[in-house]
This record gives C-alpha cells, structure tokens and sequence, in this order.
C-alpha cells in the first residue's frame, strides 16, 4: 500500500490558507486537521497573545505530528492546515513526510496586505470568538516573522 500525501500551506494571517483547506478536503476522502479548530477545543480562551499560540501550538504539534503519520501510512491524504509560514515551521511538515516516506505539497498563497486585513476584520465579525486574536495588530506581529518559501528549501510548492 501506497502511503498518502501531505498538503500543507503558507500565506499571511487571512491569506485564505483554511478556506483553501476547507474546499481541497471538500470531496471527503482526505483528512482535514485544523490548527485553529485543536487550539479552540483543547484551549479555549487560553490563547491572548502570539506567545500563548506559540506555546499551545508547540505542544500539540506532538501528537498531530504521530496522528498525521499514521494517517499517511494507511494510505488516506492529509491536509493539514497549520502555517507553514517560517522556514522553522515548514521543517515540522518536512519531518513529518520524509520520516514515513510521504509525498507532499506546500500550498503557497500570496496575497496583499490589504487583503489579509479586510479578511481579517471580517473574520472577527462572522467568528467573534477569534475577536481577541484576529486584529491589525496581531497581523502586524506575526506578519514579522513570515518567510515565503524557496526553492532551495526542496518543497513541491504549488501556488
């Protein structure tokens, strides 16, 4: 048995990243893990500032990562929408194909800033409960530390 392949994705905070996941896991017969939906249910109301999501998401990452795996090893595709938005983040999802022998594509969606905030805001109307976290000045933060992908990193990347 063929072992399934990994998709993943890069993009600013409200690039489209999740909804992007959402259509290519639309057919069902991929498996979907959303970062945001573990971090709300295992975490709620827990998350206030970038280093409480740093925190929470690192000691998720841990079990995702052996889920995933198995996933992969019983042959059914996964698309796991965590950001790969950092050339640290992306080695988790490198770890993660290369150590069960699994294909993989890194989604990279480029959009403007503009974008990614008109988004955002109207993220914070329809999802109040991401009110606290979905700002221009959490944007701002994180949107610091982004890094697109290369292709010296070895990604199949698809845009």
């Amino acid at each position: 048995m063929s072992t399934g392949t990994l998709t993943f994705f890069c993009g600013k905070m409200g690039a489209g990243k999740s909804t992007r996941a959402k259509q290519m896991s639309a057919d069902g017969r991929v498996a979907l893990i959303s970062e945001d939906e573990w971090l709300a249910a295992l975490y709620p109301g827990q998350i206030a500032s970038l280093v409480d999501y740093v925190q929470l998401s690192t000691r998720l990452k841990g079990q995702v990562k052996s889920l995933v795996q198995s996933i992969l090893l019983a042959g059914t595709d996964v698309v796991l929408d965590f950001p790969a938005n950092t050339r640290a983040q992306r080695q988790w999802f490198h770890d993660i194909f290369t150590e069960v022998g699994a294909e993989h594509r890194l989604v990279y969606i480029e959009q403007t800033d503009a974008v990614c905030l008109a988004r955002i805001k109207q993220r914070r109307e329809t999802e109040p409960g991401r009110a606290q976290t979905d700002t221009p000045e959490m944007f701002a933060q994180v949107s610091r530390y982004f890094e697109a992908p290369s292709a010296e990193e070895g990604f199949n990347i698809v845009r």
